[in-house]
Parts: C-alpha cells; sequence; structure tokens
C-alpha cells in the first residue's frame, strides 16, 4: 500500500458523519468517480485501507485521487438519487454503476380523459402528473396494487373522446367482469365519478395514506375473524410497507423543473456561498466559496456578487433563482422567489445546509493548524451568548460538598482560555459555617477567595460560575457586594435540572442550545468542579473517620493520631504494625496502649 498524502487524509478527516455523495477528482479537475455514502466520513476512509487497496482497480483510483469533494443529503434515499443524477450528468472513468440510461420508476397520472394511472422511467411534458421517484420497486408495487384494489382503473389504450363513447365502439373486457374495472369505455361508468376515483389517488400518492391503512386494518382483521390467516397475513405485510413508504424526495421532485439554488451565510468578515442546479427536477451540480470581506459587506451585496460570480462561470443562470432574500441587484429577465413552503424551500435548506457544513469543515481545518483561532472562536461565543462585556480568558466556578452538613468543603476551579489550570485549583474548608447551610457556605468561599486575590493585587476573573440556582448565585453576590467587587466579575448560576443559567436580578433564566459551545464550556467547568470538590471531601471525611477511631485509644489524641496515620496510611496497617514499629514513631507507652486497644477490640 502506498502512503496516502497528508492533504487527502486531511480532506477525509473532515468528512461529516452524515449522508451524502462524494466525488473523487484527479490533478486536473476532472471528476472520476461519484459514489453515495450512509456515513461519509466512514465510507471514504475505507478506500484507503490496505484491505481495500488489494483490488487492482481501487488501488489504481485511489493513485489518481487529488481531491475530495461532497454533498450532504438528508437521507439515503436520497443519496441515491443524487448519485445516480451525478454520474449521468458527469460520467465518471472508474464509475460502472448507474451508467447506462436506466432512471428510477415514477407513478404516472396521465393526462387523458379518463386518466391511466401506471409506473415509468420517463418524464414526458404532456401535462401529465408524475409521482415519485420510487428507490424501492417493491414499495412502488405494493402501492399500486392497493390503489387498484381501493379504486377500480382501466389499463386499456382505448381514446376514450365523448365522439367514442357515443359512438358505442367498445365493449367491456375481462377486467370489468373480475372487478378491476368499471367499464367507462361503454359508459358503465360516468367521468365525474372515475375522476373522483383519481383526486383521492392523488392525495394518497401525496402521502394521505390514512384511509388506506384504515382499509387495510379492516381487511386484515376481517379475513384473522374468517381464520383466513394467510391472507390477513398479506394485508399487515402491506400495511407495515404503507408505514415506511415515503411519497416524495428533496433530492428529485417533478414538481420543480429548472431552477438555481442560492444561499448565503456570514460569519465575522467572512461569507460561505452554495449554489445548487437543478435540471428537471434533478439536482445536478453543487458548489460552495468562501469570501473573505475587505470592509463591511451586508448580505444582500454579497449575495449579488456571488450570482453574477457563477453567471460568468456558467455562461448563464436559469430563468428562476431560488434565494433566502432579495440581492441588492438582480439580473435581467430572472425571476427571484423566496420559498416559505414546499419543495423549493426544502431545496433551500438543503443548500444552506451544505453551506453550514462547508463552513465548519473550513474552521476545523484551520483550527487544526491554529489552535488559537478555536480558542478565540469559543470565548468570543460565550462572551456573545453571555453579554459579557470582556472576552472571558479566566474563568472560576464554585462548588460546595458535604455530607449531612459535616466534613463541608467548597472547590473552585479555574479555566484559562476556555482549558483547565489545575495549578490554580483551590480547595476551602469552610470554618464560620455550622450544618448544612449551602448558601452561607458559598458566600464564605468566595469572600476568602477575592478577598484574598484582592489584597495580593491579583488579576481578577472576567467569569465567576456558580454552580446552583437562584439561591446560590445570590449567596455568591452578597460575598462579592462586600467586598465592592460586583462591578468587577461577571456572575452567573448554572443550574443543574436543566442546564438553564441564571444572572443576578434576573428572575428569568437563560436556555442556550444544548450543542451550543458556550454551555458544554460551562458544564465542563461545573463538572469539573464537582469533581475536585468531591475528592476532597471524600478525602477528609475518610481522615476525620479514621481519626475519631484512633482518637478512642488512651493517650492517642488528634496530634499523635494524626502522626500515625501519615507514617501508616490507614487503620489496619497500625494495627499490624509490631510493638518495636510503634514505639519508634509514639514511644513505648502510648505504643503499648495502642496494641492493648486493637488486641481487646
Amino acid at each position: 500500500m502506498e502512503p496516502v498524502s497528508p492533504h487527502i487524509m486531511e480532506l477525509v478527516a473532515n468528512l461529516p458523519h452524515t449522508p451524502g455523495v462524494y466525488r473523487f477528482l484527479n490533478a486536473a479537475g476532472t471528476v472520476i468517480y461519484v459514489g453515495k455514502a450512509k456515513d461519509l466520513r466512514k465510507r471514504v476512509a475505507q478506500y484507503f485501507t490496505a484491505r481495500q487497496q488489494e483490488s487492482r482497480k481501487l488501488h489504481v483510483l485511489v493513485r489518481r485521487i487529488a481531491d475530495i469533494q461532497h454533498i450532504v443529503v438528508p437521507t439515503e434515499a436520497d443519496a441515491l438519487l443524487l448519485e445516480n443524477n451525478l454520474i449521468k450528468e458527469l460520467q465518471p472513468r472508474y464509475n460502472v454503476l448507474l451508467k447506462d440510461d436506466k432512471t428510477y420508476p415514477w407513478i404516472c397520472i396521465r393526462n387523458e380523459p379518463f386518466p391511466r394511472v401506471f409506473t415509468t422511467r420517463r418524464l414526458v411534458k404532456d401535462g401529465s402528473r408524475y409521482f415519485g421517484p420510487y428507490t424501492s420497486v417493491s414499495m412502488l408495487k405494493v402501492m399500486l396494487d392497493l390503489i387498484r384494489q381501493l379504486y377500480p382503473l382501466r389499463t386499456c389504450n382505448h381514446a376514450l373522446t365523448p365522439d367514442a363513447l357515443a359512438g358505442n365502439r367498445y365493449r367491456v373486457c375481462l377486467e370489468y367482469h373480475i372487478g378491476r374495472c368499471l367499464a367507462p369505455c361503454t359508459g358503465l361508468q360516468s367521468e365525474a365519478d372515475y375522476n373522483a376515483g383519481i383526486s383521492a389517488i392523488t392525495h394518497i400518492i401525496k402521502g394521505n395514506l390514512s384511509e388506506v391503512a384504515d382499509l387495510l386494518r379492516v381487511q386484515m382483521q376481517a379475513a384473522a375473524d374468517s381464520y383466513r390467516f394467510e391472507e390477513a397475513q398479506i394485508y399487515k405485510d402491506r400495511l407495515d410497507m404503507l408505514k415506511r413508504y415515503q411519497s416524495k424526495s428533496v433530492i428529485v421532485t417533478p414538481a420543480i423543473s429548472n431552477v438555481d439554488v442560492f444561499t448565503v451565510l456570514t460569519d465575522d468578515g467572512e461569507a460561505y456561498c452554495n449554489f445548487l442546479r437543478v435540471v428537471q427536477g434533478a439536482v445536478i451540480q453543487s458548489h460552495t466559496v468562501e469570501l473573505r470581506l475587505g470592509i463591511e459587506e451586508d448580505r444582500e451585496a454579497l449575495l449579488s456578487y456571488f450570482i453574477a460570480e457563477m453567471h460568468a462561470r456558467l455562461g448563464g443562470l436559469s430563468k428562476e433563482l431560488v434565494v433566502p432574500f432579495l440581492p441588492d441587484q438582480e439580473l435581467p429577465g430572472t425571476t427571484y422567489v423566496t420559498p416559505q413552503r414546499g419543495d423549493k424551500l426544502q431545496l433551500l435548506e438543503l443548500s444552506e445546509r451544505n453551506c453550514r457544513l462547508y463552513k465548519l469543515e473550513r474552521l476545523r481545518r484551520m483550527e487544526k493548524t491554529n489552535p488559537e483561532r478555536h480558542t478565540e472562536r469559543v470565548l468570543g461565543t460565550l462572551q456573545k451568548d453571555l453579554r459579557l462585556p470582556a472576552l472571558p480568558r479566566h474563568i472560576e466556578c464554585f462548588d460546595n460538598s458535604n455530607l449531612q452538613g459535616t466534613n463541608a468543603v467548597s472547590s473552585c476551579v479555574v479555566f484559562r482560555d476556555a482549558r483547565p489550570s489545575k495549578r490554580d485549583y483551590r480547595h476551602f474548608n469552610v470554618k464560620t459555617v455550622t450544618g448544612a447551610n449551602d448558601y452561607a457556605t458559598m458566600t464564605e468561599a468566595v469572600q476568602r477567595r477575592y478577598s484574598r486575590m484582592r489584597d495580593e493585587g491579583a488579576p481578577l476573573p472576567q467569569l465567576v460560575v456558580i454552580d446552583g440556582g437562584k439561591g446560590q448565585l445570590h449567596a455568591a453576590l452578597e460575598a462579592l457586594e462586600a467586598l465592592h467587587l460586583e462591578h468587577d466579575i461577571a456572575l452567573v448560576g448554572l443550574a443543574k435540572r436543566l442546564e438553564e443559567i441564571y444572572f443576578p436580578g434576573d428572575p428569568v433564566p437563560l436556555f442556550l442550545d444544548k450543542n451550543s459551545e458556550s454551555l458544554r464550556v460551562l458544564m465542563q467547568l461545573r463538572d469539573e468542579a464537582h469533581r475536585f470538590g468531591i475528592t476532597h471531601h471524600r478525602k477528609k471525611r475518610t481522615g476525620a473517620m479514621l481519626e475519631t477511631e484512633l482518637a478512642a485509644i488512651k493517650g492517642v489524641g488528634e496530634k499523635t493520631a494524626g502522626k500515625l496515620l501519615r507514617a501508616f496510611h490507614s487503620v489496619s496497617r497500625i494495627k499490624a504494625a509490631s510493638l518495636e514499629r510503634l514505639t519508634a514513631e509514639v514511644g513505648g507507652k502510648t505504643a503499648q496502649a495502642i496494641k492493648a486497644h486493637f488486641n481487646n477490640s
């Protein structure tokens, strides 16, 4: 196996774990392979393993890969359809599957008197309505079978014009005798009645399946009540498949002919733009670029620039452009659409999703080479979310620990540039509080911490996080007010139940998105403070219990007990120690008392 270039491995590492279509390009920029994936990163990474490259074809393909591009899609079925479109459009050298003219089947309701309903792989612009495509042929057959059971339809090719019906040209056929058709060709079924069935079929195909599902349940129950269990199982299978059925796809939709889709996302000093081209209802092209802004630009001007750039690159655009908002300058002869719902809105959302993922990939790539950039972004997000006056480079978090009011301790952890600074961690053994008083304990810890920092002239943190709700936050605020530091340090409380964030004087909490980087930093602070505090609390509680047991021995006081524990580390070792060893530590008289105590016990 030949070594893979670091550039390619970096591209693979930045692929998302989402369904999509990937494209391999050679050094000349030509697409040489298109593939689909349930998980883009896992699938593409497989090409660069030794086991995969045992195949000569794969070995040659991998050796020629100079770049990797991808398009994310919502589902695996969409990835399959998009792969089909791109292979037909690009004709990559190393693709074999889906290179022929075969397309996925559709359901067609023909534009004619007494319309026929059938499957087709060709879309003809004759006014007929098409629904699909269907990536599962078996599911398509089940749907057609259900339709024909519910609504008898004609399957003949007769031209049922008013003159033909008036002339009685046709006779009833076998389909009529077996109940699959009501013979509209002979006038036994009116056109209004037939079209009512077509209308109902249209609603079913579009996804209004409740009526079909209810009928299947009735048929299944009737068959089971009559002990026709095999027939009941058939209805059950159809009902199960119906539940899994999806009538429409985001990637291909016959409701949209030829449109171009544009989205623009702006960030500090940068903008990301995505372009989708839809031809005959299928996405055949996706392109995302990054724009670096020299001066402040509004998004309308950026959109105009990007549309003009794509117009120059492609030599023209579609007559209809789908955009999230109107640009400041419009191309002549072009219609701009800002959809609020429907298929075009789904295409716009797909374009925006590709744009966001491209932006995230670029940021991750830059942050790997420049970790400070990642830190600045996280701190900037935290400052914006918490409305802080300064970048929170120095953050501290307090947590209390006690057991039924005994051995109460407080912990303070310190983060610098969003990372733990463990050498600055501090413990506080509570001195002025008796019993379980969490609020008073918090007040003491905060006051001791910042009175010392103020007296020593140490730099104060930009943000202090309190583990708890409004009560603990108020207690910490009282400590800062007593030190006249309430205006110098930003203070927030993080409650555990719903991860809500409280601000002093504001009864309404702030809820951040669960995936927010700001919330993750705050939760990491809280969890680290809890871990640090509970560890110290357990050590203190264990030491107190051991000292209490040793103090029960006549002649052993607090200092002697501490000396013994430092020398032997546990009561069991003290008990097993020889008289000579004990005498060396605490003297002969005390050693004899210790041995006598443990022998009697």
